[in-house]
């Protein structure tokens, strides 16, 4: 029951509430002094605003209508909001219309059009001399930029000593840049400026990265500088003479001839090995004498052998020792050092292998042969077998290495290729 009482009462107080919320605005008293004041009010605004010659206004007991025709609806649609802020104002009755004049349509755009070129024609001779002032010290960063010190001096090779002037160049045009934003009062450009040049780098990076990847390598290569020109080296499992150091990649000729170009990014990554660090270079064989064999003679004989080779060094001395013992064979291993600058590695080898053969063979050792073969004899008489001695070399001339280097310095004399490696530069 009370729930009703309380329900009864609120519907008999809402309608109360709402008329005097609809009427609280607006006064029981009105003048026709007043009405007129809000008129000429309202045109004094217009008239000042201006672009409302064809609008009428009329007020009748403090309604407020407006008549006429503007040269837009958004200038039309803001008379309504201006005259509810006048006082004494009951309401608005907005009849403006936008006018079908295409003339009176372009006026307003004619005029934008030469007020925005009468401020160019007031701004064009501080932006002549905001664009000489940007114009000089470009061409100042420019002309330092050019001159061959200090940047050769301080650049291990002509790559970064260009890149130094490029870092230049770029300093110098963004002094340009502030200096003229700052005489023509833009200085707040500079920000968004470097911001979209940020943006666009980034973008730029990400479209290029193996690019950008192989270009950073390469300064970081060329001062290091992990190799010469004309070193043999192994990088990434390939192996050959060093030609040149580009700014994308290595370039190597293989003991074949061919070109190996290897991009900067993988030679910075990978495992190098270069054999022409050092002068003195080891090398090694493997050899294999019968299990009967005197061990102990045997390898006293393998050592002088290889120690009396004339371009074996004897410091550090020649080494023979017992690898392993297979079933039928000993495994004996073989070491020596050279002279690399001096003496062909494949070719010392290659004789050191040699001379250990005949001395073994010529001391009774026998040298066991691991495969199989099957002989046909056709006829009833032996076949008598002959055996040519080859004559001892003195001497291994670097015949092959010799070939390499007169194709290296070929190809490195020729002015018009990129190289960033210099032999006066200490590497590491």
């Amino acid at each position: 029951m009370r729930v009703i009482l309380l329900f009864l009462v609120i519907m008999a107080a809402a309608p109360a509430a709402f008329a005097q919320e609809a009427t609280g605005t607006i006064t029981t008293e009105n003048t026709a002094l007043q009405d007129v004041a809000i008129a000429n009010r309202m045109r004094e605004i217009m008239d000042e605003l201006g672009d409302y010659s064809d609008v009428i206004v009329t007020v009748n007991e403090g309604v407020v209508t407006l008549r006429g025709t503007t040269t837009s609806t958004v200038e039309a649609l803001a008379l309504q909001p201006l005259a509810s802020r006048i006082e004494g104002v009951v309401a608005v009755r907005n009849e403006v219309t936008e006018t079908t004049d295409i003339a009176r349509r372009l006026d307003p755009a004619v005029g934008r059009f030469a007020a925005r070129l009468e401020q160019l024609v007031i701004f064009l001779p501080l932006a002549l001399i905001a664009a000489v002032a940007f114009g000089v010290v470009v061409l100042v960063g420019f002309a330092i930029a050019r001159m061959k010190q200090p940047w050769d001096r301080l650049a291990p090779n002509s790559f970064i000593a260009d890149i130094y002037r490029q870092l230049l160049r770029v300093f110098f045009v963004v002094i340009g840049m502030v200096i003229a934003l700052d005489i023509v009062n833009a200085t707040a450009l500079l920000s968004t400026i470097l911001g979209a040049a940020g943006i666009i780098g980034l973008a730029f990076g990400f479209a290029v990265r193996d690019t950008v990847e192989n270009f950073i390598a390469s300064i970081m290569l060329s001062f290091r500088q992990p190799f010469r020109p004309n070193d043999s080296v192994e990088i990434n499992g390939d192996q050959g003479k060093v030609i040149r150091l580009t700014s994308r990649a290595t370039i190597l000729l293989s003991l074949d001839g061919n070109h190996i170009r290897i991009p900067n990014a993988t030679v910075f990554k990978s495992r190098i090995v270069n054999f022409s660090q050092n002068a003195e270079r080891q090398f090694r064989f493997i050899i294999h004498v019968h299990r009967d064999a005197d061990l102990q003679q045997t390898l006293l004989l393998v050592n002088q052998t290889v120690q009396a080779l004339p371009f074996v060094l004897d410091d550090p001395g020649a080494l023979v020792w017992i690898e392993a013992l297979h079933p039928e064979t000993i495994e004996l291993i073989v070491t020596a050092w050279i002279d690399q600058n001096e003496t062909s590695f494949p070719l010392a080898r290659g004789e050191a292998l040699r001379q250990v053969k005949l001395a073994i063979e010529a001391a009774g050792v026998v040298i066991p042969d691991g495969t199989q073969r099957v002989k046909l004899i056709r006829q009833a008489h032996a076949v008598a077998a002959t055996s040519r001695e080859t004559r001892q070399i003195e001497d291994v001339v670097p015949s092959q290495d010799a070939a390499l280097t007169r194709i290296v310095e070929a190809e490195r004399n020729l002015e018009s290729t990129e190289d960033l490696l210099r032999a006066d530069r200490p590497n590491e």
